[in-house]
Order: structure tokens, then C-alpha cells, then sequence
């Protein structure tokens, strides 16, 4: 349930009631008016909400906005409502409280729903397909990609927590100049070390890193020296798929590691095996989007207002990687039937995402609105104030694995989502292993952990924790109502991350949640309440805190420890 729309909603449907009511009385004119609008006060000395309906509708009603405000306010029925009272301020607020039963709803509904609670239901669930990673298969996986994976896999979460239906996919390169260019490369290690480096050219454009060299020795030792002999297509045809299916179980294992598991891996061969790359392009070409120059055939997408044509058949008639990703955004859009295709990608994309985007409106499915790329900054990971750049185990660029060895994932995963996509994140090694409220993943799991932790001294002091009938109006306390209006947020915080497209929302929220349970913990006893019945419902309340962190932190892939 979400508490903050529902009273929101409630709010307007109340102003507007009592604005007919007193149209019906006389005392304010009719008029064709926009529903109230209501807003969260930065200030809640003010109220819990407020409505500027005087003010937006003066103009149309030509009476002063305090006049229609003390109208409107003198004809609201607040009797079975979430508000207790209406106040009116300034020129002409009308700023409501929230009644009591409103506070003792929200701790019902939270121990009621348990793991539950946050999930909604919208008014029209669409069918998303969010893409993220999809790293070559051709080495480790970066930095890049780990902020991507959390990035990704949280914005998937929230938008199934907010009623979508979510597939998330790994879309494996394993097609093209990179494949291309990774058979030459384990191609020449392997002669290299049955012939001698100098025997056997290495490529200039080749991949010189040391994972190569590690491949060529393990398909030596596999296959022996036979290969050799052999010509160097065969060669290479036994290498490529060798060394993919060793990388792809190395990135399945990191990623599995890293708490990410994907619903589909899509491959771009089975595209062009399919013929279905071709018969993409085969239909632009009827619809007249293509031309032929220079051997090639390119698209025309600077008539969909982009900066130039792309390439889709190359000289020697094999299809760029422009037209195998046209390919598989129509196979998301048309033949499996995704409402959206949501894509993670790095912030140096912005080209090509509007050529994509044009070549989907040249095929008739609408890639303007339909495909959205969230374009993802830099990282820089920083120790000791200095950005590092090599791991100190291997020596090495960092890979995703070398972070993992480093630092908890718990702290990765939190940190990568801890910034919008679209800003640079720098992360700070020192800060993530810390185990103080310095840093933010303990502060927020500490707050669970010291929950668990008191409600397991009340059991062993032989209080009942699960009082069916504690009496939570007893819920006054200042510190109370402030927890409970947080705990209240969660469902609505997950909405609008989903709508943002952006879950570090929610790394926000729970910091603010631990903030509001340690200022109560500070202000509000608990063993010693002053009555068994204050004490039960506090024994409520703190649990569903515990709930509100966990379904929190779960939401991007954090783990709330029972002790720490």
C-alpha cells in the first residue's frame, strides 16, 4: 500500500469536496478548475501536507486566495479521514494534519504485508526488457561494467516492485570485428608458445593482455600442439569458441558473486545465423531508408534529424554491429513484444543512441519513446585520496573480480549505487571496508543489526514479541510519528525511482530511515516504556523498521545482517 499517494489522493478528493460544497452554498462561484495540487511541506511545523488550490484557482474564481481557502476549509468533512485538521497560512495555504489512525495504519500495514510491503501496483504495467553489462566476451569484465550491473539490476528491481513486468538480459558481442579480432589474438599466442615469440606475428590491433596468453595456455593444454599444423581458419575456429565459453563462465561467476543473475543471455550470432539481421536490414531497404555508396550500404538517418548516415553493409558484405543492434532492438520491440527496452550504457553512447533510435522509427516501432538508454558516467576509484588505477594483488587494471577480492559486496553494490547514473561516481576503498557510521552501508545495516539484536535481549528476558493486539495508538511520541512517516515513504520512494529510472533513490531513503530509528532509540525507551502496552507497541514499531530496512537494501541487492 502506498501511504503517501493514498493521503495525497485523499487530500485532493477532500479540498475538492468541500470547493462543491460551497459552490453549492453560495459562497464561491463554479468555474472550471484544476484538481488540487498537493505538495509535502519542507516544513512539517505547517502540516503533513499542503494544497495551493486558492492560490492557482483565484484567477478563474476573481476572489481573493485567502477567501477561498477559509471557504473551502470551513466545508471539508474530515470525519473517517486520514487527517485530523485543516489550518490555513500565508496568503491563503491550507496545510492538513494527519489524524492518529493514519500513524497506527501505517505500522499495521507494514507488519501485515512483511517482505511484501513496498511492492504496488500501477495503472498500467508494461512488459520491460532492461539490458545491462553486456561487456565483451573478449576479457574481464571493468569498472564500468560493476557500476552497470548495480545500476542495472537495481533499476529492474524497483520497476518490478512497481508492478512491471521485468526481464533482464546479457546481450553477448559474440559476432563481429572484436570476435575477429580475439581469434588472431589467442590465435598468435598459441603459435607463440609452441614456436617461440618471434616465430609468429602478434596483430597490432590485438588484445595484449595477459588473460589471452592465459587462454592459449589452457587450449594448449586441452589440445596439445596439434592445432599448429593445421590451417589457420580451423585454428581459429576452435580457439574463438574456447575461449568464450571460458570467459562467459568467468563473467556468469563474477557476475553470480556479485549478486546479479540475468533471465536471458542473448547472443548476437544466433542473429545473424537466423538470417534475421538481414531481413532487418532487407526492410528498411523496402521502406527506403537505405542508399548504396561506395560498395556499402548505409543508412539514411540524418533524415531523422542525426548528424550522419551509418554504415550497415560493409564492401565485403558482412553487417556492421549498427545493424546487428537494429536487429536485436527490433527482436525485443516486435518479436518478443517488450512495451520498453531500457539499456544501461556508457555515457559515450551518445551517437549512437540517437542512429538507434531513428532506425527503430524507420521500421515503424516507435524507438523514440519505446527505447530508452540510461547513459552511465565514470568511475574513479580512490585510496588514500589518490585515484587508483591498478590492482594491488595482480597488478593490473582493476576488474570486477580484483574489486570483489578487495572489498564486501554488500559495500560494492551499495557504493556503485550510490549516484545517479548520469553524474561521475567516485568511490572511495577506504570508506567502503570502514566499519563505523562514516560509512553509509554500515550505518544503515547497523540500524537492522541493533533491532535484531534488542529484540533478541527482550526474548531472552522473556517478552513476547509478537503481541497480536499491541495498542499502537499509544504511538505519540514526536520521535515516533517522525519513524513512522518514514517508514510510511517506502512504497512511494520505490515508484518514483521507477519513474526516474533512478534507484539511488533509495540509498537515501534508508540512510534517512536509520537516522529516524537511532533518534528514536535516542529519545524512546523501550524495555523500560513505562507500561507493558507502550512497550508492545514499541516492540511493533521497531520490527517494522527492521522490515522497511531489509526490503530496502534488498532492493539493490544489500543484505540487512541480523548482527555485526
Amino acid at each position: 500500500m502506498n501511504h503517501i499517494q493514498n493521503a495525497m489522493n485523499a487530500a485532493s478528493a477532500l479540498i475538492w469536496a468541500g470547493y462543491e460544497r460551497a459552490a453549492d452554498a453560495g459562497e464561491l462561484p463554479r468555474a472550471e478548475l484544476a484538481p488540487p495540487q498537493i505538495e509535502v511541506p519542507k516544513d512539517l511545523k505547517n502540516g503533513d501536507y499542503a494544497c495551493t488550490f486558492a492560490m492557482q484557482s483565484a484567477k478563474a474564481l476573481r476572489l481573493p486566495p485567502r477567501k477561498i481557502a477559509d471557504s473551502v476549509a470551513s466545508h471539508l468533512d474530515l470525519t473517517g479521514s486520514a487527517f485530523s485538521s485543516v489550518e490555513i497560512a500565508g496568503p491563503g495555504f491550507m496545510n492538513l494534519r494527519l489524524a492518529p489512525g493514519w500513524f497506527q495504519g501505517v505500522v499495521e500495514n507494514i507488519r501485515d504485508e512483511g517482505a511484501a510491503y513496498g511492492r504496488t501496483a500501477c495503472e498500467k504495467p508494461e512488459k520491460i526488457m532492461v539490458e545491462f553489462v553486456s561487456a565483451n566476451p573478449t576479457g574481464p569484465m571493468h569498472m564500468g561494467n560493476a557500476r552497470g550491473g548495480v545500476l542495472g539490476d537495481s533499476l529492474a528491481e524497483v520497476l518490478s516492485r512497481a508492478g512491471h513486468h521485468v526481464t533482464r538480459e546479457f546481450y553477448v558481442n559474440d559476432a563481429g570485428n572484436q570476435i575477429e579480432k580475439f581469434g588472431l589474438s589467442l590465435e598468435a599466442r598459441y603459435m607463440q608458445l609452441i614456436l617461440g615469440e618471434d616465430a609468429f606475428p602478434f596483430p597490432e590491433d590485438g588484445y595484449h593482455g595477459d588473460d589471452i596468453r592465459e587462454l592459449a595456455a589452457a587450449f594448449r593444454e586441452e589440445h596439445g600442439d596439434g592445432f599448429a599444423q593445421k590451417p589457420s581458419e580451423e585454428r581459429r575456429a576452435a580457439l574463438v569458441p574456447f575461449g568464450l565459453e571460458r570467459n562467459l563462465a568467468r563473467m556468469r561467476g563474477d557476475l553470480a558473486r556479485y549478486g546479479i543473475h540475468y533471465d536471458n543471455w542473448f547472443f548476437e550470432s544466433t542473429l545473424h545465423d537466423s538470417g534475421y539481421v538481414r531481413e532487418t536490414i532487407d526492410l528498411l531497404t523496402q521502406r527506403g531508408c537505405t542508399y548504396e555508396k561506395d560498395g556499402a550500404l548505409w543508412l539514411r538517418t540524418t533524415d531523422f534529424g542525426c548528424e550522419k548516415d551509418d554504415v550497415l553493409r560493409r564492401q565485403n558484405g558482412f553487417y556492421t554491429y549498427f545493424a546487428a543492434d537494429i536487429a536485436y532492438h527490433r527482436d525485443k520491440l516486435e518479436r518478443r513484444g517488450f512495451d520498453r527496452a531500457i539499456n544501461i550504457w556508457g555515457a559515450d553512447h551518445h551517437g549512437h543512441v540517437a542512429r538507434l533510435k531513428a532506425a527503430l522509427d524507420a521500421l515503424g516501432l516507435d524507438g523514440t519513446h519505446r527505447l530508452e538508454i540510461v547513459r552511465m558516467q565514470l568511475v574513479r576509484l580512490m585510496r588514500d585520496g589518490e585515484v587508483v588505477r591498478m590492482s594491488k594483488r595482480t597488478g593490473k587494471a582493476i576488474s570486477l573480480s580484483d574489486l570483489l577480492d578487495e572489498i564486501p559486496v554488500d559495500a560494492a553494490r551499495y557504493f556503485f549505487n550510490s549516484r545517479a547514473a548520469d553524474t561521475h561516481l567516485e568511490f572511495d576503498l577506504d570508506l567502503a571496508v570502514r566499519q563505523d557510521s562514516d560509512n553509509p552501508v554500515y550505518y544503515v545495516q547497523y540500524a537492522h543489526a541493533r533491532i535484531k539484536s534488542i529484540l533478541k535481549a527482550l526474548t531472552q528476558d522473556g517478552i513476547s514479541l509478537g503481541a497480536p493486539n499491541a495498542d499502537l495508538s499509544l504511538l505519540q511520541d514526536p520521535s515516533e510519528l517522525d519513524l513512522i512517516r518514514e517508514l510510511a515513504r517506502l512504497p512511494e520512494e520505490i515508484r518514483l525511482a521507477a519513474e526516474a529510472r533512478e534507484p539511488s533513490r533509495l540509498n537515501r531513503y534508508a540512510t534517512q530511515v536509520a537516522s529516524a530509528f537511532h533518534h528514536f532509540y535516542t529519545a524512546c525507551r523501550i524495555k523500560d516504556a513505562g507500561s507493558d502496552a507502550l512497550r508492545d507497541a514499541r516492540i511493533v514499531l521497531i520490527g517494522c523498521v527492521a522490515t522497511v530496512i531489509e526490503n530496502t537494501l534488498s532492493a539493490f541487492g544489500v543484505s540487512a545482517p541480523d548482527h555485526m
